[in-house]
């Protein structure tokens, strides 16, 4: 087949996120097909400044054809137009000029995939919430595969992008989190999609030692890879653990390396080592305790998997659905929602040897099982095949409001679409995707199920649900899980301040589905944090959190 990947910027100097993403799917399919990435000549994702030259290149042996950007970001601009659409009733008008004061605009671009659209068996467009996607998409919605990477933000709820979802020919999701958020708010299940996520080329072997001799770095030390960001949870992690206090004689560090577009605290055990090579990414990881993930807005982190594939723990926000649900479904880490669950959790993973191990091993099993490159590969070919076969469905595509009824400013703030969506992880493995028929009959598998509580998805840890047993059966015996105890207690003991976690004390087995989410942390040993507006909210009342004006890639 010929494909075509495309994505708002692309280069084997970007790292993470969706353009990571796409680099490594697009070597991937070289491998058996012919691949032409299409992107801009941008590389700065706060301006979209043209960096690369117009016109054709390759890259690690795939073709990159890049195009020009119409006009750089207004960062005043975008903001003035997020808060209209986010926070005000809006028009679809206002929508669309948000989409191109976003940002990368390159009718370019568009006008190319429109005039090869023969050429071309279908067209991978990555990043749902860009000016190339929902373009591409409506251009070429019979040859168009969507690799969303959407996050739990506002702008899953502008109404531009529903018919997006619902016009592909078939949708590559991230997570079953994300799953379940685009087809809460888009209805679009039965356009056929499998859960896939990503692989990454860990190495055979890591070289812990290495790292420490080249950076100078001693003792016990977490860390957090990726950009350093405000979006990224990084100005919470910096007060959480700027606030916490080692116990028992512990001189824990923080250790960064990324890029970084907010200013880093002095702290004498928060160290900034800035870009890194992957050689020292995952030697850094492999040294490290465990990988802090602080970010409430995910679609799945191929850092927290890589840290798995490499036998490390990870410390989610569990604020965040997708890394919780990828927490609870791997037994491979806790995850915390303020700052005594921080606190807790991060003293235990460091202090309990035995459950910083357990953890890390039900982490590789975890990354073997789904995210081993064998297995995205297979899901990939097995959509590719599918939708070949398949007589390609007459394009769905809504047609936009005409002139005055597309200015009619009758839409609600997207935020508050986003906030009736319910909430909560999925705690369900992805089956093995079927052959299955196409379009009008969705692929089998396990779909969501509401919770009654608070408006949450329910998490399931065995057939019967949690906390529920069949008739005539006896409560469980066995050592709880998730509540983590102190240093050399026995595996699967309570504490009376105990972090959320991923049920995986004391078990090392393979945790497959599900797994109790532990107690919240009350904190102990004269913590003190930061006043945090979500523990005065009553009880059972949803927070309403949305982060500023997205400015990344």
């Amino acid at each position: 087949m010929k494909l075509a990947v495309v994505v708002q910027r692309y280069g084997a100097d970007i790292s993470g996120g969706a353009e990571l993403h796409a680099r490594y799917v697009a070597e991937m399919l070289a491998r058996r097909h012919k691949v032409e990435v299409l992107t801009t000549c941008a590389h700065d994702y706060v301006t979209w400044k043209a960096h690369y030259p117009a016109g054709t290149e390759t890259i690690n042996g795939v073709a990159v054809r890049r195009f020009a950007v119409a006009h750089e970001r207004d960062p005043r601009d975008f903001s003035q137009r997020s808060t209209l659409v986010f926070d005000r009733r809006h028009s679809v008008a206002d929508e669309l000029a948000w989409l191109d004061s976003e940002g990368p605009t390159s009718p370019e671009l568009i006008d190319y995939i429109g005039q090869q659209a023969e050429a071309f068996d279908f067209f991978l467009f990555f990043s749902y919430r860009y000016y190339h996607a929902y373009h591409g998409v409506r251009r070429v919605p019979h040859k168009a595969i969507l690799v969303p990477t959407a996050e739990r933000d506002a702008a899953m709820g502008l109404s531009i992008f529903g018919p997006v979802f619902r016009a592909a020919r078939a949708v590559m999701y991230n997570s079953p989190e994300e799953r379940a958020l685009i087809q809460a708010v888009s209805a679009n299940a039965a356009v056929p999609g499998v859960v896939v996520g990503i692989g990454s080329d860990l190495p055979r072997e890591t070289a812990p030692d290495r790292f420490r001799r080249k950076y100078d770095v001693s003792g016990p030390f977490v860390i957090y890879v990726g950009r350093i960001d405000g979006n990224k949870g990084c100005g919470e992690l910096f007060d959480y653990f700027g606030n916490y206090r080692p116990r028992l004689g512990q001189q824990l560090s923080l250790i960064l390396a990324g890029t970084s577009v907010l200013p880093i605290p002095a702290h004498p055990r928060i160290r900034h080592l800035g870009f890194i090579s992957d050689r020292d990414k995952f030697d850094a990881i492999a040294a490290a305790d465990a990988l802090i993930m602080p970010s409430r807005f995910e679609s799945l982190s191929m850092v927290a998997l890589e840290a798995w594939g490499l036998g490390r723990p990870v410390l989610a926000n569990g604020r965040c659905d997708v890394l919780r649900g990828q927490t609870v479904r791997s037994r491979a880490g806790l995850y915390y929602e303020n700052f005594a669950e921080f606190a807790e959790a991060l003293f235990t993973l460091t202090s309990n040897r035995p459950l910083n191990q357990a953890l890390g091993e039900n982490g590789r099993r975890f990354y073997e099982r789904h995210y081993a490159w064998p297995v995205i590969q297979r899901k990939y070919e097995d959509m590719l095949g599918q939708l070949s076969r398949a007589a390609a469905a007459p394009a769905a595509l809504e047609a936009l409001p005409g002139w005055l009824a597309r200015r009619r400013r009758t839409l609600a703030p997207a935020q508050d679409v986003v906030d009736a969506i319910a909430k909560g992880p999925v705690a369900y493995d992805e089956p093995a995707m079927p052959e299955a028929s196409l379009r009008g009959t969705p692929v089998a598998g396990p779909s969501p199920r509401p919770s009654p509580v608070a408006g949450r998805q329910a998490i399931r840890s065995g057939p019967h649900g949690r906390g529920h047993r069949p008739p005539g059966k006896g409560p469980d015996r066995r050592p709880a899980g998730g509540r983590p105890g102190p240093p050399g207690a026995p595996s699967g003991s309570a504490t009376g301040s105990s972090a959320r976690g991923s049920g995986a004390s004391g078990n090392t087995g393979d945790a497959g589905n599900g797994g109790g989410s532990g107690a919240q942390a009350k904190g102990s040993g004269g913590q003190k944090g930061p006043r945090e507006r979500q523990d005065r909210r009553p009880p059972n009342r949803p927070g309403r959190h949305r982060r500023p004006p997205r400015r990344n890639g």
